[in-house]
């Protein structure tokens, strides 16, 4: 039976007993921080996930969108994306990537996320004088899909990358969770990169350093849910609730079969997933803003603005 989920605290708790494996859990106010560190290769090869570090934010409250908590997540968001960056920013050029496809509303967040990021580069490349102070030299690209361009997306991110030089690259995907709770609730930061497309069931190449020679920070936001992942859960709850437990795996099988045989790979997103998309758009691109320009956030937005 497939349980599909992008998020490494979900994995985790798939496999409770793995080696491997370092954990920490945190508390930041209302948000619940899970930080996961893989470390070996067999561990890496079990969970489906590179070795490094994923870091989880998860505030259910986020569904009842309060304005003062989106703005904590922002916050939060930020503290983890330096301390992931680990260097002064305003020394280094910044390539963001918003992965996706924006005419699909689950897989927009990317391009979303792009449209809202500061780019600096141009302004320092042919203003170089508008600028008083150190400031990061930021560019953003979302590349599209291979169904859309017809050119694979790390084709795309290489050829901008041999050409713009980063010292850093902020990937942002969509992903899939296997609770629909946790959509619009949590956010997961990596230092291990990002596979364009896996919240969708459409994997591409990997975009890490590795591949592309340049640190690759990937952040994503569950905001689809397979079909077949919410059946089996429910069984599970029934069998929790009535103790029902002989045939609760047989049942799991059989609703992955009838739902992958007469439904397809069926991706269940909330009705109001154009909002949600928005709003994690907006606390996703404030928090790397203000990570790439700190205090001088406010001068370089009134500058492009």
């Amino acid at each position: 039976m497939s349980i599909y989920t992008d998020l490494a605290m979900e994995l985790r708790e798939m496999n409770p007993k793995l080696g491997g494996i370092e954990e920490k859990d945190e508390n930041d106010g209302e948000i619940a921080i899970k930080r996961i560190n893989i470390l070996s290769d067999e561990a890496s090869a079990k969970i489906g996930k590179a070795k490094g570090r994923y870091i989880s934010l998860d505030a259910p409250d986020l569904v009842m969108r309060p304005l003062d908590l989106f703005e904590h997540m922002s916050a939060c968001l930020k503290k983890e994306l330096n301390a992931l960056i680990g260097r002064d920013a305003s020394e280094c050029t910044v390539l963001v990537v918003g992965l996706g496809n924006h005419r699909v509303t689950p897989d927009s967040l990317g391009p979303e996320v792009v449209g809202r990021i500061h780019v600096t580069r141009h302004i320092k490349e042919y203003m170089p004088e508008a600028f008083e102070y150190p400031v990061a030299s930021v560019c953003a690209i979302a590349p599209g899909v291979l169904g859309l361009t017809g050119v694979e997306t790390m084709d795309v991110v290489k050829g901008v990358v041999e050409r713009t030089k980063p010292d850093i690259i902020i990937a942002i995907d969509s992903l899939a969770s296997r609770r629909a709770a946790r959509i619009s609730t949590t956010i997961q930061l990596s230092d291990a990169g990002i596979s364009p497309g896996s919240g969708v069931g459409n994997k591409r190449a990997d975009l890490s350093k590795e591949s592309l020679g340049v640190p690759v920070i990937a952040i994503g936001v569950p905001l689809v849910v397979y079909a077949s992942t919410i059946s089996q859960d429910t069984i599970g709850l029934i069998a929790d609730e009535t103790g029902l437990h002989n045939d609760e795996e047989h049942l799991k099988e059989l609703a992955e079969q009838v739902i992958s045989k007469h439904m397809g790979e069926m991706i269940v997103t909330p009705k109001d997933i154009d909002a949600i998309v928005t709003d994690m758009a907006g606390i996703v691109s404030d928090a790397i803003n203000s990570a790439l320009f700190g205090e001088r956030l406010s001068d370089v937005r009134n500058l492009i603005a």
